[in-house]
């Protein structure tokens, strides 16, 4: 089997993986944040640990792997991994430790996103540097400059919302709350919606099945969670705006 062969099979795997995890995570809420209750999981570690031990290979694998490609120096290629790095350092080194969680979170999950994120890491990176094909007239091309348009917003929609809810929870030590402002006004789970917007955006741009199994499970992960939460914050606040929808404004 040749290293296309092999990478175009985990793709294909990745999007089985993400009709099965679209389905069970719509019968079973993920056991973490507010929808974790600290038992029946098995062993749990800190929060904060198992986000960085869960999100690392989506940084320094992904590096790895991409600086091992033979067009690693190209133009076209250094692009797209500025634009993972920024989404990745942020995410694995920055985000855990803005947030109030002191909870913990079962170690069966933290293996799980550890596992994802280093076929995922891999799937992308060997594209991006090594696989794909991308001359430095991919950067005048529509479907890059759509889809680094749609990444950057995704992104700035994604980072905003935390930074509302990072503020709430400042006022409320490590209470939930109600958020108001932003794109909050709309729906539940921007900062979801958000990263959904900013991976499609990604699979637009590298113009890739890898990059469409990537948005595409980032839908089948996110989009049940936004749900969950929908339904929680309407349990636990009676008052919580009716006309809010989960995640897409007046639509889910």
């Amino acid at each position: 089997m040749t290293e296309f062969e092999f990478h175009r099979l985990l793709v294909w795997g990745m999007l089985g993986v993400a009709a099965v995890t679209f389905g069970y995570l719509f019968r079973r809420t993920a056991p973490y944040g507010r929808h974790y209750a600290g038992s029946g999981w098995g062993p749990d570690i800190s929060s904060k640990v198992g986000w960085v031990v869960m999100e690392w290979p989506a940084v320094l694998f992904f590096l790895s792997v991409y600086l091992q490609g033979e067009a690693a120096a190209s133009v076209v290629p250094l692009v797209f991994l500025t634009m993972w790095q920024i989404h990745y350092v942020h995410r694995t080194f920055i985000y855990p430790f803005r947030a109030r969680s002191a909870g913990n979170v079962p170690l069966c999950v933290v293996m799980s996103g550890l596992a994802f994120n280093l076929v995922n890491a891999y799937i992308n990176a060997r594209l991006v540097s090594e696989l794909g094909e991308y001359s430095d007239s991919w950067l005048s091309d529509p479907r890059f400059m759509l889809g680094a348009t749609v990444f950057v917003g995704g992104m700035i929609l994604n980072i905003h919302s935390d930074n509302i809810l990072f503020r709430l929870r400042k006022d409320r030590t490590t209470k939930y709350g109600v958020p108001n402002a932003g794109a909050f006004r709309y729906v539940s789970c921007p900062n979801y919606f958000g990263e959904i917007v900013e991976w499609t955006g990604w699979a637009i741009a590298t113009w890739s099945l890898a990059g469409l199994s990537f948005a595409v499970l980032t839908f089948a992960n996110l989009a049940p969670r936004a749900v969950a939460n929908h339904r929680w914050y309407r349990k636990k606040f009676p008052d919580y705006p009716p006309e809010r929808r989960a995640f897409i404004p007046g639509v889910w």
